[in-house]
């Protein structure tokens, strides 16, 4: 978690992702700007944050559960960062256009080939985006 206290904060939603491999989905989350704490060890399960409050948790999934080419898991990350984000990830992105655009329900968005075959959105509405 953060280093906010829960209680510092309104009520939210983080989601726990169970992972094949837990190094190699916090390798992939730090590439989105998301960190563990320092004293932060706890086995099989990790907290990561990034600088805006957004938080996933990364689980150890038991053997066999997670099927990359059939993971039916994902998560949505509403941020400012959109085409920084998109521009850092291109090799995962897969729109054709390999680039976020604006969609017809009114997001900027991107979709992402994250770890062990896990959607990942990233997008941000419209209506703020500058340009």
């Amino acid at each position: 978690m953060s280093d906010r206290e829960i209680s510092d904060r309104e009520p939210r939603l983080v989601a726990i992702i169970p992972c094949n491999d837990l190094d190699a989905a916090e390798a992939w989350w730090n590439r989105l700007g998301f960190r563990r704490p320092p004293d932060q060890d706890y086995p099989g399960y990790r907290m990561l944050a990034d600088d805006e409050g957004s938080e996933v948790h990364l689980n150890q999934s038991a053997e066999g559960w997670v099927v990359p080419s059939h993971n039916p898991f994902g998560v949505y990350l509403y941020t400012r960062r959109v085409a920084q984000i998109a521009a850092a990830m291109r090799g995962f992105v897969i729109e054709p256009g390999k680039a976020p655009e604006h969609k017809p329900w009114g997001m900027y968005e991107c979709a992402l080939h994250g770890p062990d075959g896990l959607l990942v959105r990233i997008g941000w509405p419209s209506r703020l985006v500058e340009g």
